[in-house]
C-alpha cells in the first residue's frame, strides 16, 4: 500500500480531534484515551490498572466511542461462559452435524473491544482470548475466521499474581496505572464530575483514518531510531528493569505509531516515550522514567501530549501539552455561556501559573511564549 502523506496528515488530524473530544472533562485520565489511540494505530492492546472508582471504564469507553467501528464491551466474571463473548452455537448447523458458532455482533467480529475485569474469566475463555488477541484468529469447532480487531482495552483492579495468567497478561503490551486524583486537582474533579455527561460521543474519525495512520506507521523508516531504542533497553537493564525479547521487538511498533500520530514519517527521539508504558508494572515504570530521563528529554507529541509528558517528565513534552491546552481554550467559540466562560478563565489562569512555574524565561519555547502573551491579553479582555 502506497501511503499518501497528505491523506495521512488529514487522518491524523481527525484522530487528534477524536482524542481531544474523548479527553474533555476527564481529570488525570487523558493518558488513557491517548494510549488507547496509540495502541489502535500500533495494533497492540492496552491494560488499565487501578482501584475501583478511578474512572478507568469511563476513559476507555469515551476513547472507543470516538473511533467508530463495531465495539464489543463485556465485564468478565468467574461464571462467564464462552458464548457470552464469542457467540452461541448455531443449532441449525448442529442438527446437520456441524459444530459452528454464530459470531455476529460478538467479540470475534468486533473492530474494538473493551473487556472489564479482564482477568476474571475462566481458563477456557482466557485460552480463546489468547489466540484472538495475539493472532487475530478465532477458531471454535468448525468455525474459523480472521478477526478485524484493531485494539482491545482491558481493565482490572490489579495485575494478576497467578502464574497461569502471566501469558495472557503479556498480550497487553501497553500498561497504564490509574490512581486517585491528586490533591491539587480535586476542585477540578468536583466541577467536572458534577456536570459530567454520560451521553455517547459522536465518532470524529473513522476506521479508515485509523488504518491509514497504521499503514504509515508500518512503513516508517526505523533505521535511524533503532540505536536509540537499543540504548533505552540497555539503560533499563542497567537499572534492573528487564523486558522480554518479544516486548523489546514490539517497542518499535509503538515508537513508529507515536511518530505517525505526531506527523513524522521517520520517528525521532521525540517518539521514544511509549517505551515507558511497555514496562509491565507500576514500580518498574517509575524506575524506567528515571533511568530514561536523559534519553527522553526531547520527547513530545502534539497528538498525545499528556501520555508523552507523563512518560518522560521532560520539558518538550510539558511545553507541547501546555501549548495544546492553551490553544484549545483560546480558540473556543465566543458564544460560551457565563458558567463555561468562568471555567475557561480559571483553566487559563491555572495553565499560565504552570507555564511560569515550569519554565525559566530564557528556556521558554517561542511558541509557548507567544501563547502566554495571548493568554494574558485574553484574560484582561472584557468577558465575552
Amino acid at each position: 500500500m502506497v501511503v499518501d502523506n497528505e491523506a495521512v496528515a488529514g487522518a491524523a488530524l481527525r484522530l487528534r480531534a477524536g482524542i481531544q473530544a474523548a479527553s474533555a472533562g476527564l481529570v488525570e485520565r487523558e493518558a488513557v484515551v491517548e494510549l488507547l489511540m496509540l495502541c489502535a494505530v500500533a495494533r497492540e492492546h492496552l491494560l488499565v490498572i487501578g482501584p475501583p472508582g478511578t474512572a478507568k471504564s469511563l476513559a476507555i469507553r469515551r476513547a472507543t466511542q470516538v473511533l467508530g467501528g463495531r465495539l464489543f464491551e463485556y465485564m468478565l466474571g468467574r461464571f462467564t461462559e464462552p458464548p457470552e463473548l464469542f457467540g452461541p452455537i448455531d443449532l441449525n448447523r448442529l442438527r446437520e452435524g456441524a459444530f459452528e458458532t454464530r459470531t455476529e455482533g460478538m467479540l470475534p467480529e468486533a473492530d474494538i473491544a473493551f473487556l472489564d475485569e479482564v482477568f476474571a474469566g475462566s481458563t477456557a475463555i482466557l485460552n480463546s482470548l489468547l489466540t484472538l488477541l495475539n493472532e487475530r484468529r478465532f477458531k471454535r469447532g468448525h468455525t474459523a475466521l480472521i478477526s478485524p480487531l484493531r485494539v482491545c482495552a482491558g481493565a482490572s483492579n490489579s495485575l494478576p499474581e497467578q502464574g497461569e495468567l502471566a501469558a495472557f497478561a503479556d498480550r497487553f503490551l501497553v500498561r497504564v496505572f490509574a490512581r486517585p486524583i491528586s490533591d491539587s486537582r480535586l476542585e477540578e474533579l468536583l466541577a467536572e464530575g458534577w456536570g459530567a455527561s454520560t451521553s455517547a460521543l459522536t465518532p470524529l474519525s473513522s476506521l479508515a483514518d485509523l488504518d491509514l495512520v497504521t499503514a504509515a506507521a508500518a512503513q516508517a523508516d526505523l533505521g535511524p531510531i533503532r540505536p536509540a531504542i537499543a540504548e533505552a533497553v540497555r539503560a533499563l537493564r542497567a537499572a534492573g528493569v528487564h523486558l522480554s525479547d518479544r516486548r523489546v521487538v514490539k517497542l518499535q511498533g509503538l515508537v513508529a505509531a507515536a511518530g505517525a500520530l505526531a506527523g513524522r514519517q521517520t520517528p525521532t527521539d521525540a517518539d521514544l516515550w511509549p517505551i515507558v508504558y511497555a514496562v509491565p508494572d507500576e514500580e518498574s515504570q517509575a524506575v524506567a522514567r528515571e533511568a530514561l530521563r536523559p534519553l527522553l528529554s526531547r520527547a513530545e507529541s502534539g497528538s498525545l501530549p499528556v501520555a508523552a509528558e507523563e512518560a518522560s517528565a521532560g520539558p518538550a513534552a510539558r511545553a507541547a501539552r501546555l501549548g495544546a491546552a492553551l490553544n484549545a481554550l483560546l480558540s473556543a467559540p465566543e458564544e460560551l455561556g457565563e458558567a463555561s466562560q468562568r471555567r475557561a478563565r480559571l483553566k487559563v489562569e491555572a495553565l499560565l501559573r504552570e507555564v511560569d512555574a515550569g519554565f525559566a524565561e530564557a528556556d521558554l519555547p517561542p511558541e509557548l511564549a507567544a501563547l502566554r502573551v495571548s493568554a494574558r491579553a485574553w484574560l484582561q479582555a472584557p468577558a465575552r
